[in-house]
């Protein structure tokens, strides 16, 4: 005699019903930084020697291509776009001071490398923005718990600061780190998958998005996007370290892009 079918834990259930929505937003709100990497697996592919086109010049035309294409399909919005313009100019600017010290370097030659940068290296912080643009909208974050605006500012700019200055004196990634914890410390982040509400701790958000731009890190190094001085010789993961680097880094794009949903919200009230 068969024994009737046990009906599936609530929790269980609760998770078979938003785990593929979640996995799918998640995938559509990475488009452009999976973009990126697939265009810098294609040279690898293709001929690019024999057509006269550089790499890094290929890439660049690539992300462009794609990112005139969101917005065409309206993908994603102007503002948006806006934004990320913004992280990628930050992210250039951080880059050509990085490489200027021995940071990582460029070693290809190109028609698009500006003071030993290829102007596609932007993109690759663009991504960041876009990713976090496209979850903001694609979830409906809402976020409770902030700190005042004027401390996440000053936070994030001394966290974005301490790229630079800490060639010249002390490296305070640390005690920025200690003080943006204290200051998110009852910030939540709360999203929906399939109209079902979860909340994350801020911080942590921070972490597991700084944890995953490492691990696209090392892709796009085994790719060739940059070469870190320990890769010189062929390819080795990059330094665990990185995580609290990408991590400070997904807090300035995330002000920025708050910036842009306050700003939004505002005239919506209008």
């Amino acid at each position: 005699m068969a024994l009737p079918a046990r009906a599936p834990a609530p929790a269980l259930s609760l998770l078979r019903r938003v785990l593929w929505p979640f996995v799918g937003q998640e995938l559509a709100s990475c488009t452009f930084a999976l973009s990126v990497v697939a265009l810098l697996a294609l040279p690898h592919l293709l001929p690019l020697a024999a057509w006269g086109i550089a790499r890094y010049d290929f890439v660049l035309l690539g992300c462009l291509l794609v990112q005139g294409l969101l917005l065409l399909t309206r993908f994603g919005t102007g503002r948006e776009a806006c934004v990320i313009a913004l992280f990628h100019l930050l992210g250039f600017g951080l880059e050509v001071f990085k490489t200027a010290h021995g940071s990582w370097s460029y070693p290809e030659e190109a028609l698009s490398k500006v003071a030993g940068v290829p102007l596609y290296a932007g993109f690759m912080y663009a991504s960041v923005g876009s990713y976090m643009a496209q979850a903001w909208r694609r979830f409906h974050l809402t976020l409770t718990g902030l700190p005042s605006l004027r401390l996440q500012a000053a936070l994030a700019g001394g966290a974005y600061l301490n790229f630079f200055t800490h060639h010249y004196g002390p490296d305070l990634r640390y005690v920025l780190t200690a003080l943006l914890l204290l200051a998110y410390r009852r910030t939540r982040v709360r999203f929906l998958v399939q109209k079902v509400p979860f909340t994350l701790p801020l911080p942590l958000a921070f972490a597991l998005i700084g944890l995953f731009v490492y691990l696209a890190e090392n892709a796009a190094t085994a790719l060739g996007a940059w070469v870190y001085p320990h890769q010189a010789q062929g390819w080795q993961p990059v330094h665990l370290a990185k995580v609290l680097s990408w991590t400070l880094l997904v807090v300035v794009a995330f002000l920025i892009v708050a910036g842009l949903k306050a700003w939004e919200g505002r005239r919506e009230q209008v």
